[in-house]
């Protein structure tokens, strides 16, 4: 099992909806995974704006992929980058450190994710 921002074994950040790069309720990465689905995070009114306004709508349902769609409180796996995208807009969501990818620390600092602390 990966490691989370502490180094200790990574805990699963959301199974309703599953999500994950791989869809297994993890936020794990690996081949294939350009978007770096590292953060575990708890979507906000203001995150969802956001991203869909950087064309990237997780809010509508999508039946096809099995997508339910996100409303505020829901977990999800955010790619690396869209959190730092949102941080620097100041709207980054909370995040589930615990369930946050070792990975993660590449592009952000842990005393920096620790101030989005959901817990």
């Amino acid at each position: 099992m990966p490691n989370n921002v502490f180094g200790q074994a990574l805990t699963p950040c959301c199974f309703k909806p599953v999500t994950g790069y791989f869809r297994d309720g993890y936020c794990r990465t690996g081949k294939g995974d350009t978007g770096t689905h590292t953060v575990c995070a708890i979507m906000s009114e203001a995150f969802l704006e956001f991203s869909q306004s950087v064309g990237n709508d997780l809010s509508t349902p999508r039946p096809g992929f099995d997508f339910p769609g996100l409303k505020p409180g829901d977990q999800w796996c955010l790619c690396l980058t869209r959190w730092i995208q949102a941080y620097h807009a100041g709207v980054a969501p909370k995040v589930v450190l615990e369930a946050t990818h070792e990975k993660s620390l590449d592009l952000i600092d842990l005393q920096e994710l620790i101030k989005f602390a959901a817990r």
